[in-house]
């Protein structure tokens, strides 16, 4: 996965027009056998590894991963979760469709989807991810989120759907081990 990433960053993604902070980046990728399975599909795990290559393909193009390195950011993931519908076979080429929802008072919200073109021509959806994540000092801490929308701009539209900032809620952990429930007895 690391040679992927570093392809896409540093040479294909530059190669490609630029995004404005909200469009949808589309990436392209093939299933390789390293991908694959003992059911011979993508593992469930590679698509996450892959997300993360099409993530940084849309950082770099709408300009976020050049004002990350001015600042002193990275971006890390705190949650994230995918639906699948169907399976990608070897050498099968399929798109991830990658934007940026949105924030809420502590996370950046990303959707991710897999397509192929379907019998008709029209995109199917193969699976759905959705990243909860946050952007870090490398000199130490959290960048707090109206520091993000300062350097990004606000996103244009509704805001977050009700259910993702539920997900969000639901998904995160507690900031100290004092503050979580045992569950594990």
């Amino acid at each position: 996965m690391f040679f992927r990433t570093l392809l896409h960053v540093l040479f294909l993604s530059r190669r490609k027009h630029d995004l404005g902070h909200y469009e949808i980046a589309r990436t392209n990728f093939i299933t390789l056998p390293t991908d694959l399975d003992i059911n011979r599909h993508m593992n469930n795990g590679v698509y996450f590894s892959i997300m993360d290559v099409a993530r940084f393909d849309m950082l770099v193009r709408n300009g976020v991963w050049r004002i990350m390195r001015e600042k002193g950011w990275y971006p890390v993931v705190a949650s994230e979760t995918i639906t699948f519908r169907k399976s990608l076979n070897l050498w099968q080429r399929f798109t991830i469709e990658s934007r940026i929802l949105g924030f809420d008072e502590k996370a950046v919200y990303v959707e991710q989807r897999f397509v192929r073109p379907g019998a008709d021509g029209v995109p199917e959806v193969f699976a759905q991810g959705f990243i909860r994540g946050r952007f870090l000092r490398k000199s130490g801490g959290i960048v707090p989120v109206p520091e993000l929308i300062e350097a990004f701009g606000t996103v244009e539209g509704e805001g977050l759907p009700e259910w993702i900032e539920r997900w969000g809620a639901d998904v995160a952990l507690p900031a100290t081990r004092a503050e979580a429930p045992s569950v594990w007895h």
